[in-house]
């Protein structure tokens, strides 16, 4: 029997933790049927993967691709990195359900929270719909080229029942308000949402500088609300969560704790949330994890998200820069990357640059690490690689050693600024922990600011191929059927008969990183960085092929992804 499409002679690893095995896998329509020796005689396609891993496709747990949806088919970066399907709504942040003519009022909180332009978002969303469900129904309806599954958001069911007093750290929800928020969670649950996600970090605010709403309510709130999880039997729960008191510095991780454990327990679904290493918290991870362990004893599903590598802040010529407050640099603000490359290389500029740059008392630099094109993208560093110290190494200051960097790199070179996860001991003791679930890749989110939708390029070169700490059995199953059965996702994130025919074929050592960059792509032009990657030779979605090294081959088979 001719089949559509095999992948012959690589090694499959299934994504179970099982050991990997040399196989070939038949597929046919959307489904893989066959997986050991296949006949490839007459088959539609044949990807040779001899040399290579053959994986499931890598599940992506936190994403807001929520709008990117509506005019990037692709979901980049997330597809040059494997990703197949991917969650949106998290951190309470949706587009739904929506009162008529308040478009604006959501995008502008998505752009407040997550940097996502709100005039790219209004632009390039129809913003035909009132409900959950036809929110779905319009992604639904959308070309995509990967899978998307959605959290119906908290911010969004409250600022459509309670409206802008929502965000008042002193609001009070009534018991009406609380009926309606919790007939809307019901009603998206119901819909295909595959569960309901809170803010309560304070970094979240909205334009008027107010913290999201949600951010101070009661926990009892979110019991009423998230009601109908337990009473259905579907869903998960998801939260950023407030570690720390407003002045930054002081954790308040167990009171968080004890509401988060006990909304696990009352609804008996499970419950995912943000974690990272923070310095000004010491080691708060450690607590979570321990009080999260501790929780699942006695009846709760708590699993912390974590990610691979630290979170940073990027600098880029066509974008923000590390010299953006010296006034010097204000008449290049206004012009292209060449306009400002060209600028920069002006004696005379700078000159006054380095001038301006020397007179400012600032350890800035001292926490800034460089990425040059040619050794990629670098993202562990210690106290030798910062700015300050690599210009202090060649006896010249950081603002003039910087500017030659972005000089011979002809201004490619992007400065990292790690504010989240810098310790990587703390990291790998994060994924290391039976508790812990691989997150946090922000695709689609913080434009100008992150690139992190490359995390599954980064875990699996940095901590399988080059660290060890994890093997590849291990390392594939923390991307795909770990991540994958959390939502409720059985046939996929597995290579096995009868499972949805999302698959990789990738080189684990020659997987490596570009510089991120700053594409001019979205709606009305707005900038974003993207971030390509080698190593990931073949992806297939739904059974079509996807991706071929980094090229989109024209298909595009992804689904919306509804719970039941």
């Amino acid at each position: 029997m001719a089949h559509d499409l095999v992948v012959t002679g690589g090694t499959v690893v299934d994504g179970t933790g099982a050991p990997a095995v040399r196989a070939d896998v038949a597929i046919d329509g959307d489904r893989i049927v066959a997986v050991g020796a296949v006949d490839t005689a007459g088959a539609g396609e044949v990807i040779d993967a001899d040399g290579r891993f053959v994986t499931p496709g890598f599940v992506d747990l936190h994403s807001h691709l929520d709008a990117q949806v509506g005019w990037d088919p692709l979901m980049s970066s997330s597809c040059w990195h494997g990703v197949t399907s991917v969650v949106m709504g998290n951190c309470g942040m949706t587009f739904a359900p929506l009162r008529p003519g308040h478009a604006e009022t959501l995008a502008n909180m998505m752009e407040s929270v997550e940097d996502i332009p709100a005039a790219a978002i209004l632009q390039g969303l129809d913003w035909n719909w009132e409900t959950y469900g036809q929110y779905l129904d319009a992604v639904d309806a959308m070309p995509k080229g990967i899978n998307c599954a959605g959290y119906v958001g908290d911010v969004a069911v409250r600022t459509y029942v309670c409206g802008d007093a929502a965000c008042d750290d002193d609001f009070v929800a009534t018991p009406d308000q609380l009926e309606e928020m919790s007939r809307l969670v019901e009603e998206g649950l119901r819909a295909g949402a595959v569960g309901y996600s809170i803010s309560r970090s304070l970094s979240h605010r909205v334009p008027d500088g107010r913290w999201v709403p949600g951010t101070w309510s009661d926990p009892e709130e979110f019991f009423a609300i998230a009601e109908p999880l337990g009473r259905l039997g579907r869903g998960v729960l998801d939260c950023a969560p407030r570690y720390n008191e407003v002045d930054g510095s002081t954790t308040r991780v167990d009171e968080e704790m004890e509401w988060i454990a006990e909304l696990s327990r009352r609804t008996g679904r499970p419950f995912t949330f943000n974690l990272a290493q923070m310095q000004s918290l010491g080691d708060h991870y450690r607590r979570v994890v321990e009080l999260s362990s501790a929780a699942n004893a006695t009846g709760a599903q708590l699993r912390p998200q974590t990610t691979p590598r630290s979170i940073g802040i990027l600098f880029s010529l066509a974008a923000n820069t590390l010299i953006d407050s010296l006034p010097s640099f204000g008449p290049l603000r206004d012009l292209d990357a060449a306009g400002r490359l060209a600028g920069i290389r002006d004696p005379a500029v700078r000159a006054r640059l380095i001038a301006e740059g020397n007179a400012q008392a600032s350890d800035t630099f001292g926490r800034m690490f460089l990425m040059e094109p040619e050794r990629g993208a670098v993202y562990r560093y210690d106290g030798d690689d910062s700015i300050a110290a690599r210009a202090a190494a060649q006896g010249v200051s950081p603002v003039e050693w910087y500017l030659d960097a972005l000089d011979r790199t002809d201004g490619a070179a992007i400065a990292n600024w790690p504010v989240l996860n810098q310790d990587f001991d703390a990291i790998a003791e994060l994924m290391q922990s039976p508790v812990t679930v691989m997150g946090l890749a922000d695709a689609g989110a913080h434009a100008t600011q992150i690139m992190d939708a490359s995390q599954p390029t980064f875990f699996l070169s940095h901590w399988v191929r080059d660290e060890g700490l994890f093997g590849i059995e291990e390392g594939v199953r923390r991307l795909t059927s770990d991540t994958a059965s959390l939502i409720g996702l059985t046939d996929r994130g597995v290579i096995r008969p009868g499972a949805y025919a999302d698959i990789n074929v990738v080189d684990v050592d020659g997987m490596s990183l570009s510089l991120p960059e700053i594409v001019h792509d979205f709606p009305g032009g707005s900038p974003r960085f993207i971030q390509r990657a080698t190593g990931i030779d073949h992806t297939i979605v739904n059974g079509r092929h996807f991706m071929d090294h980094g090229r989109h081959t024209g298909t595009l088979a992804g689904r919306l992804l509804r719970s039941t």
